[in-house]
């Protein structure tokens, strides 16, 4: 049963990271590329660290696989932040479907 549940995770975080690569490929702009690269392939290395932990099945395999996963749960929001931040700032265009800006408005106040 173990073997199933991990093959299960194993291919879906592999779908995961496979969608966040075409995503990257595929999308329009920087805004949307930072969407895809954290949120598919954060998900996508979740569910092959659960896989794995469940493979190896000992507390300390667990204890591995949690610690990475935090820090990636910790560390890719704050890139994809500042990523996006620092392409705002650097006039990067935003997609022509573009509907909104709401930044623009903050930074019309502020000045």
């Amino acid at each position: 049963m173990t073997d199933i549940v991990t093959a299960v995770l194993w291919l879906a975080g592999s779908v995961f990271a496979l969608l966040a690569a075409i995503g990257v490929l595929r999308l329009p702009d920087v805004f949307t590329r930072m969407q895809a690269s954290t949120k598919a392939s954060t998900l996508g290395l979740g569910c092959l660290l659960l896989g794995a932990a469940l493979q190896l099945g000992d507390l300390a395999a667990f204890i591995r696989a949690a610690s990475i996963g935090a820090f990636v749960l910790l560390t890719t929001p704050v890139a994809g932040h500042v990523i996006a931040r620092a392409s705002y700032f650097a006039d990067v265009p935003l997609w022509k479907g573009t509907v909104l800006d709401e930044r623009k408005q903050d930074f019309e106040r502020g000045a």
